[in-house]
C-alpha cells in the first residue's frame, strides 16, 4: 500500500477530501488567512454551527460539517502563537495534529488535508512547524493506519519544498 502522506501545492478550500483542517482562532468565529478563506468558501452555515461550539482551546480540535466546501467536514484546531518556543508551543502544535487526526478517526474519515498550522500570523518558524507536522502525522499513522490519504496542503512553493524535504528525510 502506498504511503498515505503527501505534500501538494493547493488551496485547501478546493480539495475534495473527507475533512480539511482549519487553522482557527479560539473563538472559531472566523479570522484571516486559512481561517477566513475556509469560512468564506463554506458559507454562513459554518459560522452558525461554530457559534454553537463554545470556542476551542489551543492544541485542541472540534469538528463541523463542510457545507459549501468540497470537503464533507472541517476540523478546527487552534495552533499556538510563537513566543520563542519556551512556552509550550511545540507540545501545543503537536497536540493540534494529534487532536485533529483523533477526531477524523472517531468519525471514520479516511482522507484529510492540513494547512501549515500556526505558520501565518501566529509566527511559528516554518522548519520547526513542518517537522512537528510530519512527525506527528507519521506517528499517528503508525498507531492507527486506517487513513487513505493525509495531505499537507501548501499555499506556496516554499512550504511545499519544506514538507517534501521533511517527508524525504523520514523516508516517506
Amino acid at each position: 500500500m502506498p504511503d498515505p502522506l503527501a505534500a501538494i501545492q493547493a488551496n485547501i478550500v478546493t480539495l475534495k477530501v473527507d475533512a480539511i483542517v482549519n487553522a482557527a482562532n479560539t473563538s472559531l468565529l472566523g479570522g484571516g488567512g486559512v481561517d477566513g478563506a475556509i469560512h468564506r468558501a463554506a458559507g454562513p452555515e459554518l459560522l452558525a454551527e461554530c457559534r454553537t461550539l463554545g470556542g476551542c482551546r489551543t492544541g485542541e480540535a472540534k469538528i463541523t460539517r463542510g457545507y459549501q466546501l468540497p470537503a464533507k467536514y472541517v476540523i478546527h484546531t487552534v495552533g499556538p502563537v510563537w513566543n520563542g518556543g519556551k512556552h509550550g508551543e511545540p507540545g501545543l502544535l503537536a497536540s493540534c495534529y494529534r487532536s485533529s487526526l483523533g477526531l477524523a478517526r472517531e468519525h471514520q474519515l479516511k482522507t484529510i488535508a492540513f494547512p501549515a498550522i500556526s505558520c501565518g500570523v501566529y509566527g511559528y518558524p516554518l522548519e520547526k512547524a513542518v517537522a512537528i507536522a510530519v512527525r506527528e502525522t507519521s506517528g499517528f499513522l503508525g498507531e492507527y493506519p486506517g487513513f487513505e490519504k493525509i495531505i499537507f496542503a501548501c499555499f506556496d512553493r516554499i512550504m511545499l519544498n519544506l514538507y517534501r524535504q521533511e517527508l524525504a528525510r523520514l523516508g516517506k
